[in-house]
């Protein structure tokens, strides 16, 4: 199950992880761009199937994980990658606007994982892979009640993977840097300061160039590998080497 998975980093993370032969659910509140993924995925050969998801709503996201078991079968690995921001100074925004940003970002991600980890738990096996943003590591100018968001997400997924350790569930979160996404090209959009802050970004990447969402994918699709469940707890940047820790 892939949140977010119409576009994007979920979107890459959809189709790879298809093509280790899972049958992937692509979870989206743009119901379009999820059918697009699950038509490029099924026209490759794969197994996919679209499902509304509004990971603010816990009735929401329980009603599509109960169309997804129903369809596919148990969800055996998760990724938590919705995720919504815009670039505002912290003196520029409201309440409102820092409800959103949570709602979204970091409440999201606990609603998701709340409705699959029991499952897991009980058949001692799963992955758990959350998409913070290396914002959550050093902060992001602009992005402050983001960054805060993703920041919790990478202590969350620490304290899941410690409470389920003996469970034969891992729960890693993976950081991308500036990453081409819809939601960067949207920053982009807003104007002249959106703009050079991205310039700016590509500028402090050491491979000078900014992030594509299949190098994100192939970090998430690692993760959840059967090999991979020695890892837990951990937090990975694919920024280029711009973060280095």
């Amino acid at each position: 199950m892939v949140t977010g998975g119409g576009r994007g980093i979920g979107r890459a993370t959809a189709i790879a992880l298809a093509t280790q032969g899972r049958a992937v659910a692509v979870g989206d509140i743009r119901d379009d761009d999820a059918e697009r993924t699950v038509a490029e995925i099924e026209n490759a050969g794969g197994t996919a199937l679209a499902v509304r998801l509004d990971v603010t709503d816990g009735g929401s996201v329980r009603e599509a994980v109960e169309t997804i078991e129903r369809a596919l079968g148990p969800v055996d690995v998760l990724v938590n990658n919705a995720g919504w921001d815009e670039l505002h100074p912290f003196l520029e925004t409201d309440e409102p606007f820092w409800d959103r940003v949570i709602a979204i970002n970091y409440k999201g991600c606990l609603h998701v994982t709340k409705a699959v980890l029991p499952g897991m738990v009980e058949r001692a096996w799963g992955r758990i892979v959350s998409v913070s943003s290396d914002a959550g590591r050093v902060g992001s100018s602009g992005e402050s009640v983001y960054a805060g968001c993703k920041a919790a997400v990478i202590a969350f997924t620490k304290t899941i993977a410690r409470e389920v350790a003996r469970s034969g569930v891992t729960a890693n979160s993976v950081c991308p840097g500036p990453t081409r996404t819809p939601l960067l090209e949207g920053m982009m959009a807003e104007g002249e300061a959106g703009q050079k802050l991205v310039a700016a970004l590509t500028r402090a990447v050491p491979m000078k160039r900014l992030g594509e969402p299949e190098d994100v994918a192939g970090a998430v699709v690692f993760l959840t590998a059967e090999h991979a469940g020695y890892i837990t707890g951990q937090t990975l940047s694919v920024s280029g080497g711009m973060t280095m820790a």
